[in-house]
């Protein structure tokens, strides 16, 4: 255990992890200068490319031989440039994305169990050498090859389930606004094995109202941004994705950011429902409202010409 390790970025999913390292037995360093690795986790890119590329970034301070491990869902092409800069600043960069199993787990990042790292790297070696510490952080540590490989691995398994989470959503509204019970709709599903378990218990955690996790929109969201960047990178469009993000992003306007990501059942229903869990629609209606004041062209793909009878609730708000 002779590593010693700090953590750079986002400070709430950061302490958690390190609580996790600490617990089997690696030191914190009081510092990056001092640290042997030096992990990061960064909700979007831009504080990504700050923390690594910054005038006071880890690429400038950390010490020659430090090891940068970066948990952040990212692209393949961030992935090649940072290890690329890292040869040339005799830094060693391991790109190593967390993925979550069960995102209805309330303390999600704190269960190792629940956690996936895809890692890859230019040396095999590099990467055995820090393995060590990547299944301190999670149970599953999956190796993909050569730097960008992990972050696409990554990037698959957020496109499916975000589609995951937006066909449970939406299946389970449908039933709610028909006045129909959905429980025997989704017990039939899985079943017959139409629907996965991962969907089985998002549809659980909706229904016994579970919308308080370490997983939450604002990672969600990171994640699926993150997806439509490397497939941009490429010249592809993903109008699924793209889709799942401006339902997502609804729900943040509207107080859901630190929420756990089953709370996207509440954009689909009534504004009562959505007061009773903090959310608040008039904030949709002032967003939204001033883009079209403006001219611009509201993204959440409903219909807003109707604010003077605005009746809250996804269903209302755009008009379906």
């Amino acid at each position: 255990m002779g590593k010693t390790f700090v953590f750079a970025g986002d400070t709430a999913i950061g302490a958690v992890l390190a609580d996790n390292l600490v617990k089997a037995g690696y030191r914190a360093a009081p510092g990056i200068a001092e640290a042997d690795v030096v992990f990061t986790f960064c909700a979007t890119q831009t504080d990504l490319e700050d923390v690594y590329f910054d005038t006071e970034g880890l690429v400038q301070v950390a010490g020659k031989g430090t090891w940068l491990v970066d948990l952040s869902p990212s692209t393949p092409g961030f992935a090649r440039e940072l290890n690329a800069v890292a040869i040339v600043s005799e830094l060693h960069a391991i790109e190593a994305p967390l993925a979550v199993r069960d995102a209805t787990v309330e303390r999600a990042y704190s269960d190792t169990d629940n956690l996936i790292c895809f890692v890859a790297s230019e040396d095999e070696d590099e990467t055995a050498e820090i393995l060590p510490m990547l299944k301190a952080l999670a149970r599953m540590v999956e190796p993909t090859g050569t730097p960008g490989s992990a972050q696409l691995a990554r990037a698959a398994l957020t496109l499916n389930t975000a589609s995951q989470l937006v066909s449970v959503m939406e299946a389970d509204a449908l039933c709610r606004a028909s006045g129909i019970q959905s429980s025997g709709a989704f017990r039939f599903a899985r079943e017959q094995g139409f629907i996965t378990e991962a969907a089985a218990r998002l549809y659980a955690a909706v229904v016994e109202k579970r919308f308080v996790g370490e997983y939450s929109v604002r990672i969600c969201m990171a994640e699926l941004s993150a997806a439509l960047m490397a497939a941009d990178d490429i010249d592809l469009i993903l109008p699924g994705a793209e889709a799942g993000l401006h339902l997502l992003e609804l729900l943040a306007v509207i107080g859901g950011t630190d929420m756990a990501v089953s709370s996207l059942s509440l954009v689909y229903g009534e504004e009562a429902a959505c007061a009773a869990q903090g959310l608040d629609w008039t904030r949709a209606e002032q967003a939204y409202g001033d883009m079209e004041d403006n001219g611009d062209e509201c993204d959440c793909g409903g219909d807003h010409h109707h604010h003077e009878e605005y009746p809250g609730g996804f269903g209302g708000y755009s008009a379906n």
